[in-house]
C-alpha cells in the first residue's frame, strides 16, 4: 500500500498532504533563470529536481501544468549585452538556446509553458496599477514605482521573520526615494539607451519580483498548488512575490512552497560572485548526462549537496551498477507486468519514498534492491522474474530520468568521442582475430592497450562487449 504524497511546505515549515486545488490536477510554477550567461550546475539541480517532481506527479495520475519562466530583461542582461556589443535580443536568444540545449542533454522534459518577462508587460502594468490604486505602491521622487512593505501586514511570513527584525537587519541603504529601506522596485524608469516600455509612470521596465507574480497568476490563476525555486530565492524574491500577489488579488498566492538546497564547493555556496561555479556544459564535457542527474538526485533536495570529483565518480560507479544489472535482460513492455505482485511491491516501495517529500535518495535505494534481485534472477536463468524486474527497474528509474538508453549505448558513450570509439571497435576486432589464430600474446597486448584507454572488456558467448570506466 503506497502512502499519500506529502510535501515539505516552506511556508508552514512542515510536511503536508498534497491537496490540489482541483482534484486530479496539479499546477506548478518554478522560477527560471536570468538569461545573460550559460547555466551552471546549481541551476541544473533546480531544473533536474523539478523535472523529477513533474514526472512523479504525472506518474501518480495528476494532469500537471508546469510553468517555468525566463527573465529576459534585467540589469545584468543590459550590462552583458553592452560588454559584448550585442543587442538585448541577440544576447538573450543565445543563452535561451544554450539553456534548452543543456536541459535536453540532461533529459529534462519540456514544460507546459515557458513565459518570458518581456511578453507580459501589459499584465505587469495592470498589477502595478492595482497596487497604486490600493495605496500599496507609490511613485518615488526619482519616478520609480515602489512597493510599500509596511502596507502588507504579513510581510516576512515565508522567511519566518517579523518586519521589525527585517528592518533591524536590513542591508539596504536608506534612500530618499524610499519610505522604508525594505521597499522594492515594481517599475524602473529607463536610462538612456536601455530597453523600455511605455507606462503611465514613464518609459521603463519591470522590477524583477513583479515579473513572476504577473506571469504565475496569468498562467496558473490567482492561487495555484506549488511554487518552487532555489533556496536563495526564498528571501527576498519569493517573499516579495507573496506581498505583491496577495495585495493585488486578496487571495492566497500559493498553497505549497518548495525550495532546493545549494550546490556547494568546499562547503561554500556555488555562485558566480564567488567565482567557484561550473557551467553545465563544462560538467557535461566530463560526465555522462545521467551521471550528473544521478549525482544531483543522490542527496535530498532540501539539503546542500557538495560538488566534487569524488561525488561525481561515486555517482558514475553507482549508475554503472544499475546499467550493468540490465545487461542481457530483454525487456517485455507488456503492461500486464504491472499486475504482478513482485512489480507492485517494488512500485509501492518506490512511491513511498517519492511520496515522502520526493525522497530521491531512498528511491535510489529501491532501484538497487531491484537490481540486486535482477542479478540473482539472471544467475538462476529465471526469465519470467528477469522480465518483471527489468521492466520495474526501467519504469521506476524513468521517474528520475535515469536508465533512459540501452546498456551498450550508455557504456560506449562514457567520454568516448566518435574517433576513439571507432579505434576501440577496431582493436577489439584485431583481438578477436588474434584469439582465433591462438596468438594470445597479441590478444593480451591489445587488451592492455584498451585498459590504458580506460576500456574494460567482457568476453561473452555472444562476443566481446566493452565499457568505458
Amino acid at each position: 500500500m503506497q502512502n499519500k504524497l506529502k510535501i515539505y511546505n516552506s511556508l508552514k515549515q512542515t510536511k503536508e498532504d498534497f491537496k490540489p486545488l482541483v482534484e486530479g490536477k496539479a499546477s506548478l510554477y518554478v522560477c527560471g533563470i536570468t538569461v545573460y550567461d550559460y547555466c551552471h550546475i546549481g541551476h541544473a539541480r533546480v531544473f533536474v529536481f523539478f523535472d523529477t517532481v513533474a514526472r512523479h506527479l504525472k506518474k501518480l495520475g495528476y494532469d500537471t501544468k508546469f510553468v517555468r519562466n525566463i527573465t529576459d530583461v534585467d540589469d545584468k542582461i543590459i550590462n552583458r549585452a553592452n560588454e559584448n556589443k550585442l543587442s538585448i535580443s541577440d544576447l538573450t536568444e543565445k543563452y535561451i538556446k544554450a539553456m534548452h540545449e543543456d536541459m535536453q542533454r540532461l533529459g529534462i522534459k519540456p514544460v507546459s509553458l515557458e513565459p518570458k518577462a518581456t511578453e507580459y508587460i501589459d499584465e505587469i502594468l495592470s498589477m502595478i496599477q492595482v497596487l497604486i490604486d490600493k495605496n500599496i505602491a507609490y511613485i518615488s521622487k526619482s519616478g520609480d514605482v515602489l512597493y510599500n512593505v509596511d502596507s502588507f501586514s504579513e510581510y516576512g511570513k515565508l522567511s519566518n521573520q517579523t518586519l521589525d527584525n527585517l528592518k533591524a537587519g536590513a542591508r539596504v541603504a536608506v534612500s530618499a526615494d524610499k519610505k522604508d529601506p525594505l521597499d522594492f522596485v515594481l517599475w524602473k524608469l529607463a536610462k538612456e539607451g536601455e530597453p523600455s516600455w511605455n507606462s503611465p509612470w514613464g518609459d521603463g521596465r519591470p522590477g524583477w519580483h513583479i515579473e513572476c507574480s504577473a506571469m504565475a497568476t496569468n498562467c496558473l490563476g490567482d492561487t495555484f498548488d506549488i511554487h518552487g525555486g532555489g533556496h536563495d530565492l526564498l528571501f527576498p524574491h519569493h517573499e516579495n512575490e507573496i506581498a505583491q500577489s496577495e495585495a493585488t488579488t486578496g487571495k492566497q498566492y500559493v498553497n505549497t512552497w518548495m525550495h532546493v538546497g545549494f550546490v556547494q564547493v568546499d562547503k561554500e555556496k556555488m555562485s558566480k560572485s564567488l567565482n567557484n561555479f561550473f557551467t553545465i556544459r563544462e560538467v557535461l564535457s566530463e560526465y555522462h548526462p545521467e551521471v550528473i542527474r544521478y549525482f544531483l538526485l543522490s542527496g535530498h533536495y532540501r539539503k546542500p549537496i557538495n560538488y566534487s570529483i569524488e561525488n561525481l565518480t561515486s555517482a558514475k560507479n553507482s549508475l554503472d551498477r544499475l546499467y550493468t544489472s540490465l545487461r542481457g535482460a530483454s525487456i517485455n513492455n507488456d503492461i500486464s507486468i504491472e499486475k504482478e505482485d513482485l512489480y507492485i511491491n517494488y512500485l509501492n516501495s518506490f512511491n513511498n519514498a517519492m511520496n515522502d517529500d520526493f525522497n530521491t535518495p531512498e528511491s535510489l535505494v529501491v532501484l538497487f534492491e531491484i537490481a540486486k534481485e535482477l542479478n540473482l534472477a539472471k544467475e538462476n536463468n529465471d526469465y519470467n522474474k528477469i522480465n518483471i524486474l527489468a521492466y520495474a527497474l526501467k519504469s521506476m528509474a524513468d521517474t528520475l530520468g535515469l536508465l533512459a538508453i540501452d546498456v551498450d549505448s550508455y557504456f560506449k558513450s562514457n567520454l568516448l568521442d566518435d574517433s576513439l570509439s571507432s579505434e576501440v571497435e577496431k582493436l577489439i576486432k584485431e583481438r578477436d582475430t588474434a584469439k582465433k589464430s591462438k596468438d594470445y600474446v597479441k590478444a593480451d597486448e591489445i587488451r592492455a592497450k584498451l585498459t590504458s584507454l580506460g576500456v574494460v572488456l567482457e568476453d561473452t558467448k555472444d562476443g566481446t562487449i566493452w565499457k568505458k570506466v
